[in-house]
């Protein structure tokens, strides 16, 4: 997935500014205790990081 895709993703998710903030300051178990914006910059694929924040966030199948 390219990262394009999944910032339009989380946009979908929560909202533009909900969007950024999520991905800045929420901190995921799932990912190591990093944010999703710390785990793409250490080089997680964002295909991880969606699925972790789709079924995390208990998101709707029709974003997967």
């Amino acid at each position: 997935m390219r990262l394009t895709e999944f910032r339009r993703r989380l946009r979908e998710a929560f909202g533009a500014d909900g969007a950024e903030t999520f991905a800045r300051d929420q901190v995921l178990t799932d990912l190591g205790d990093r944010t999703v914006d710390e785990a793409l910059a250490a080089g997680t694929p964002t295909k991880e990081v969606w699925r972790t924040v789709h079924v995390t966030m208990n998101l709707p199948a029709r974003l997967r």
